[in-house]
């Protein structure tokens, strides 16, 4: 059965963005020196808009907002195998804005990133998984 084609490309934009901002991430990490504090930030885009494509995806409503935790709430009941990596994911919300602005008092530890990303790379396969393919990024990053 064929998909609703305008439902497939608005999750496929979020999807495409998501992925983008996983590579942005992996980008940042690598980078010489590192750009720990903005991989943070792409980590938490990861995760905000993967949720939002499985959300577009179920036709579930939700308004602009960066947390997670309300994010992920609205997902639960279309895909339950998020709730163990969303306890781990909840705290990204406020890597939407903390490194975003002057004054932050201590650098992110290379640790911290490491998660980050295993775990932005966690929702975004779990996600992708619910989701047909011609909703996936043509060459995502979790491959």
């Amino acid at each position: 059965m064929a998909h609703d084609r305008v439902k497939v490309e608005d999750t496929l934009g979020w999807m495409r963005k998501a992925d983008t901002d996983l590579r942005c991430a992996l980008i940042d990490t690598a980078a010489s020196p590192p750009l720990f504090e903005d991989a943070l930030f792409h980590c938490q885009q990861v995760v905000e808009k993967s949720l939002k494509g499985l959300l577009t995806w179920n036709d579930v409503p939700f308004r602009k907002t960066h947390s997670i935790e309300e994010l992920g709430e609205a997902c639960i009941d279309s895909a339950p195998e998020l709730v163990e990596i969303l306890d781990r994911a909840v705290p990204l919300t406020e890597y939407a804005w903390s490194y975003r602005y002057p004054g932050v008092p201590e650098e992110p530890t290379r640790d911290e990133v490491e998660e980050a990303i295993a775990t932005a790379t966690k929702v975004l396969k779990i996600v992708l998984d619910k989701l047909p393919e011609e909703a996936h990024p043509t060459t995502p990053t979790t491959e």
